[in-house]
């Protein structure tokens, strides 16, 4: 893992942010109140490339890796735009489809994905399951023609604006353990018996939050990623890059925040004509903020740089880089706010806009409560709590 940036690596972040500081946080701000998807960003960078870095280049992607896809999703986050889509599509579904798609699933969906001009959404949790995913009611029932799904998805994000979603449901159950066997399917949004209602949430983005139901949805033979059964399995090669992706957004967010707070302190002036960043009870914490982001931002580029090597540890260190992250945004961001004082809740100053986006964050895609159990378990060795 180069500790010091490549050139490519400078160039490439500062060509993203370049285009995500055109659109900032005025546009996010607007699409979100107009209930509209953020196309115009995302198609920009689309035309530049940047959207399949790290998709291979023969299904017309960058040729790169999840290293280089969390530069562009955290320079997009800290332009004040920060894309839920990113995590959803290239990362998750790109993912999964470059490593477990046939040469004919990669020709139809993963070179879209590799153009940016195809987004898919991803669709795992449910009401009733929370992050126990053995517990997925979704059943896909064998036909002659393929299968039909039947249930409910829940807190599923960008459906508005997605062409497909990879859908995990059960295909069978362990009879030893009770356990539902996974599989995983692409399912486009226009087929019949798909539906979709909006959730409203405190959440201010562009990108909305979907419970989907499936009735009788039938999807073909070929529809299926990966073997039966075995879609468990295929979606952790998906879920790391999630965890990845995810963590970039926090970071992004934070570097926004604090670039804005240092700003704002080195420019306001209340007691005996002294800028407020000269005082300790501002600066200190503002540091200790700086101090987490850093720590956050290099544990992720690590865990990009095993999950592209394939390397042991990938799982490890995208577990705790997007827990470092998630409390690195919420700490940068609320101590960004505090520095402006009641500035800090105006919604001029975009920042308090950014709250739930960070706060989101810190319970998905996965919960800071089951990664420390993941690091209980298979970090420390310890006995298995859930």
């Amino acid at each position: 893992m180069p500790l010091v940036p490549t050139q490519e690596e400078k160039l490439l972040r500062e060509s993203v942010r370049a285009i995500s500081l055109k659109y900032g946080p005025e546009y996010f701000v607007r699409q979100t109140a107009a209930d509209e998807p953020p196309t115009a960003l995302w198609n920009e960078l689309a035309e530049a490339g940047f959207l399949g870095v790290n998709i291979p280049e023969e299904w017309d992607g960058g040729g790169l890796g999840m290293y280089e896809l969390a530069a562009v999703a955290e320079e997009v986050a800290y332009a004040g735009c920060p894309l839920l889509l990113i995590v959803v599509s290239p990362a998750i579904a790109g993912s999964i489809l470059t490593r477990h798609g046939t040469v004919a699933q990669k020709d139809r969906w993963l070179r879209g994905v590799g153009t940016g001009q195809t987004k898919i959404a991803f669709a795992i949790t449910e009401p009733d399951a929370g992050s126990n995913s053995h517990s997925i009611s979704t059943v896909a029932k064998k036909t002659d023609e393929g299968y039909v799904l039947n249930g409910q998805k829940y807190y599923i994000s960008g459906m508005e604006d997605a062409d497909h979603v990879l859908v995990v449901a059960k295909t069978s159950t362990d009879e030893t353990t009770g356990r539902g066997r996974l599989s995983l399917f692409m399912v486009d949004v226009d087929t019949p018996g798909l539906t979709f209602q909006h959730i409203p949430t405190a959440l201010q983005a562009p990108e909305k939050q979907w419970t989907l139901y499936f009735d009788d949805v039938e999807v073909a033979e070929d529809q299926m990623i990966g073997a039966v059964d075995q879609g468990l399995k295929v979606v952790f090669d998906g879920l790391n890059p999630e965890r990845i992706a995810a963590a970039v957004m926090c970071t992004g967010i934070a570097r926004y925040a604090l670039d804005k707070a240092s700003a704002y302190a080195n420019e306001r002036v209340v007691w005996g004509g002294k800028k407020i960043g000269t005082h300790q009870g501002l600066s200190h914490p503002l540091a200790e903020a700086k101090i987490a982001l850093e720590q956050a931002r290099l544990m992720t580029q690590k865990a990009a740089a095993l999950y592209d090597a394939g390397a042991p540890g990938a799982a490890e260190a995208s577990n705790i880089a997007k827990f470092a992250a998630a409390e690195a945004g919420i700490r940068c961001l609320d101590q960004a706010i505090q520095v402006h004082g009641g500035n800090g809740v105006a919604l001029e100053y975009n920042l308090s806009n950014y709250w739930f986006v960070v706060r989101l964050l810190r319970t998905a895609p996965v919960s800071r409560e089951m990664i420390l159990n993941y690091v209980a378990e298979h970090s420390l060795g310890l006995p298995r709590s859930y």
